[in-house]
């Protein structure tokens, strides 16, 4: 009997290869730097290390990421916590299972040499908005801070035409717009911004972009290594900032502009570090916010807005 080669025994011993294990990412909006840990562990293939096949999809329509999570038609959604205690309310069977950026980005801006000083300069002004309901929540908070309330001032939905609407005059202000990108918009073309941050203005601390899976279908240790993926690319991120950002910029044209470029730099230091840490405080404490404003009937317990799963 003839004795086997050597790289005959190896392919016998070695067996079928395992395929890697595939989800659906979909984006809240065509990608930005935001994204910047999704797309870094795709390009550094820290999903490939986890045995992962992501694919990543912008959405025709930035209000549908969650629901079709919902609906069972991808595992997992970037969106907003804002959003997400409201949709479950609304009877979605979605979940929190990790961060992506763990602080507010949303800001009330207005001009910076024009009349509005102070949140309590509005009175009798008009603030645009895109998104009803939370953002009216949010300026309620920040007007009452200096005795005001919606009614003192005008609200115009400039739908998302944020910076382009108050650098015509059509507002006086905008509420939503992003800290990283409306600011350096508006620089880039010449005008000068000043935010008013949310946070510091009497609004509880919150995660501004959130990963939403369905609560009842859940794959938890799938997730559980994306997470890791997503981890490993942030402190990749951190730890070299112009590679990272060289990187991201270069798996699309449309990315490698100044506005991108500006935005990178401004959002780095926002990822969550330890995107599978959960804060339950800052959920309950949104909870509560969104309770006294009105917006939720009664308010759920922070397990079913969201979850640690590697603590589980």
């Amino acid at each position: 009997m003839k004795s086997l080669s050597l790289s005959a025994v190896l392919m016998l011993s070695a067996g079928p290869l395992m395929a890697a294990d595939q989800m659906t990412l979909l984006l809240d909006w065509f990608v930005n730097p935001d994204h910047g840990p999704v797309i870094v562990a795709q390009e550094k293939g820290y999903f490939a290390e986890q045995d992962l096949e992501v694919e990543v999809i912008a959405p025709a329509d930035p209000s549908d990421p969650p629901k079709l999570v919902a609906a069972g038609k991808a595992e997992l959604a970037i969106s907003y916590q804002p959003q997400l205690h409201l949709q479950i309310h609304e009877g979605l069977p979605l979940q929190r299972v990790g961060t992506l950026v763990a602080t507010p980005l949303n800001c009330l801006l207005t001009l910076a040499d024009g009349p509005i000083k102070s949140p309590g300069d509005l009175k009798g002004k008009k603030v645009g908005f895109s998104v009803g309901g939370v953002e009216e929540a949010v300026l309620g908070t920040i007007l009452k801070k200096y005795e005001l309330g919606l009614d003192d001032i005008e609200l115009i939905n400039v739908n998302w035409s944020l910076s382009p609407s108050l650098m015509s005059g059509q507002v006086d202000a905008v509420i939503g717009a992003y800290r990283n990108f409306e600011l350096n918009q508006m620089q880039i073309e010449g005008v000068e911004g000043r935010c008013f941050y949310v946070e510091e203005e009497g609004l509880p601390p919150y995660d501004e972009l959130i990963y939403v899976a369905n609560s009842e279908t859940m794959d938890r240790a799938m997730i559980t290594r994306f997470l890791a993926a997503t981890e490993k690319a942030t402190q990749y991120i951190v730890n070299h900032p112009q590679e990272s950002w060289e990187l991201f910029a270069a798996t699309a044209p449309e990315l490698q502009d100044e506005l991108n470029e500006r935005a990178w730099a401004d959002t780095m230091t926002r990822f969550a570090l330890r995107p599978a840490a959960l804060d339950q405080g800052r959920y309950a404490d949104f909870e509560r916010f969104l309770h006294e404003a009105g917006l939720i009937p009664e308010m759920n317990a922070v397990a079913d807005i969201a979850v640690d799963l590697r603590g589980e």
